[in-house]
């Protein structure tokens, strides 16, 4: 059996552990995450796999949205010796400062194949509207 080796790939992965704690409550990671329009809605896709649904929290104060996650350790028994383990651990945290024109009284989130889609309505204030055009008033003349 033929086995390809590269010196380095341990180094790297050493090197990428160390400079990449795990998030903590005070010091939480990042999650990637998407952000488009579709239609009427404003979507977020933020990038959770492995974390439980009850293990995110998503609030919202005026206008600041938070999403907080936390991946904990799969537990295991006595008998069990962890070989590797490259998963990162922790707390993952993003804020975002949603824009005026977004009805954060609207928010719906689904969690489905480790995806949090969170889906925000464009508020009706932003939307397009057309503006009627009255007839012009009849002009007076003053006469002295």
């Amino acid at each position: 059996m033929l086995m390809r080796t590269d010196p380095f790939r341990e180094l790297d992965r050493l090197a990428q552990q160390l400079t990449r704690a795990s998030g903590t409550w005070s010091t939480p990671s990042a999650m990637p995450m998407d952000a488009y329009r579709e239609g009427e809605e404003y979507v977020i896709a933020l990038d959770l796999p492995g974390v439980a649904k009850d293990a995110i929290d998503i609030d919202v104060e005026r206008n600041m949205l938070t999403v907080k996650a936390e991946r904990r350790p799969v537990t295991t028994g006595e008998d069990v010796q962890v070989e590797l383990s490259e998963r990162p651990l922790g707390v993952f945290s993003r804020q975002l400062v949603l824009g005026d024109t977004l009805d954060t009284e609207r928010i719906r989130a689904d969690y489905d194949a480790g995806v949090l889609t969170l889906r925000i309505s464009i508020a009706e204030r932003a939307k397009p509207r057309k503006i009627a055009i009255g007839r012009e008033p009849a002009r007076r003349q003053i006469v002295t």
